[in-house]
């Protein structure tokens, strides 16, 4: 009969993941804008809007309207505000997993995301061989900043990887924003660190222990940079106006310029 650390070890779950330091991050302050609300990052006292800010001020959002009319205002904001509780709870965990350190949360919501931790352990990190760093601050100069879960060495690759709880399984053409999420930290890895990130990596489970995986590589993920840009571009359009908008005019048609250029010779 196997003991409960044979057991642990079979699964993945308690095993160490190694710690590289060939990244040396840059650290800033996540701050909410007072003027609009939104998340924004404070790197080197120069404030730049979040990678989720941008995607959610241009994303349709006809779907989540739709949706809200159908399970009515109340139960919307009540399933947005336990998912969201439930998904940090989540990456709580996974956090102090790959971080080698204990973590104990015995409330309801604890006890809902500890089971989606340890089978996004078990499945999804079981190939990582190293990790650069976990929630790290990453930033494009003057367009955007954000935080990524997760950038390590997954499969002989270097990594962009991304933790979502959902409360069903995910069809493809529901997680564009995911994918772009992905895309634009690769893209502020390289600029500032230098890097070649080869692959982003989306983990996704539910409360029902069912695990999915998203992978984008190659010309996909060059694609996905693309698109992205585009977005970003759509979200200076929509901020020209404001005194809080922090980026020229006339600065991204040089930067897709200059991304394209750099891309072909990949």
């Amino acid at each position: 009969m196997m003991e409960d650390k044979d057991i642990l070890e079979y699964e993945n779950i308690g095993r160490k993941i190694k710690k590289s330091n060939k990244y040396n991050y840059i650290r800033g302050k996540q701050l909410t804008d007072p003027g609009s609300g939104t998340r924004v990052y404070d790197i080197d006292n120069y404030r730049l809007p979040s990678v989720t800010t941008i995607l959610g001020a241009t994303k349709n959002k006809l779907f989540l309207k739709k949706w809200k009319e159908k399970v009515g205002e109340a139960e919307a904001e009540r399933i947005k505000n336990h998912s969201s509780s439930r998904g940090t709870c989540m990456h709580k965990f996974l956090e102090h997993y790959i971080l080698g350190t204990g973590c104990v949360d015995l409330t309801s919501i604890g006890q809902e995301a500890r089971p989606m931790a340890d089978k996004i352990i078990e499945i999804g990190l079981a190939p990582v061989e190293e990790w650069y760093g976990s929630e790290v601050m990453l930033h494009y100069p003057g367009l955007y900043a954000g935080s990524t879960d997760l950038v390590c060495l997954h499969n002989g690759k270097e990594t962009i990887v991304d933790f979502k709880q959902a409360n069903r399984p995910k069809k493809e053409e529901w997680i564009e924003d995911y994918y772009l999420q992905i895309a634009m930290y690769a893209m502020a890895h390289d600029y500032v660190y230098g890097s070649k990130i080869e692959q982003g990596v989306i983990m996704v489970c539910t409360p029902d222990l069912y695990y999915q995986e998203f992978k984008t590589e190659g010309a996909d993920l060059r694609a996905w940079k693309h698109k992205a840009l585009k977005r970003i571009n759509m979200y200076n359009e929509l901020m020209h106006d404001e005194k809080e908008n922090i980026i020229k005019q006339g600065d991204m048609p040089s930067l897709l310029a200059e991304f394209e250029k750099h891309a072909k010779k990949e």
